[in-house]
């Protein structure tokens, strides 16, 4: 069976993309922390809201006639993305600011560990499931 066809280890291994490609967004900024007029970037954050979008809208059942149909539509232009102002900016014109880089390349790190504990946990229990636990 392909792991992969699972919406959670699709999702996960996503995720695990993501946030390798935002540890090289990040260690960009940090190399170019001497470099003049240079501006930090960042990667657009995964939505949970994206997801859902993707999947056809799942209509609730009526068992009785007298029971009324919802008509309230999900909110989904929601955008919790606050554009964030430059903390400071040095005389040269470089906005990056190593201790909030570094504060959010350890926050991916913690992240990406957490997907790898939480894709290990499922393999785990699917072979528990199988009969071959570890």
């Amino acid at each position: 069976m392909d792991l992969f066809q699972l919406k959670l280890f699709q999702r996960m291994s996503e995720r695990m993309g993501w946030l390798g490609a935002r540890q090289e967004v990040l260690a960009q900024n940090i190399a170019n922390s001497d470099t003049p007029d240079f501006v930090p970037h960042d990667m657009k954050a995964l939505k949970f809201v994206d997801h859902l979008n993707q999947v056809a809208p799942i209509t609730q059942a009526k068992t009785n006639e007298m029971h009324l149909g919802g008509t309230a539509q999900p909110n989904a232009s929601i955008d919790d993305q606050k554009t964030k102002k430059q903390y400071e900016t040095a005389p040269v014109g470089n906005a990056v600011v190593l201790e909030e880089q570094m504060v959010k390349l350890a926050d991916a790190q913690h992240s990406y560990q957490l997907m790898t504990n939480l894709y290990r946990k499922h393999v785990d229990l699917f072979k528990m499931a199988l009969g071959r636990g570890s």
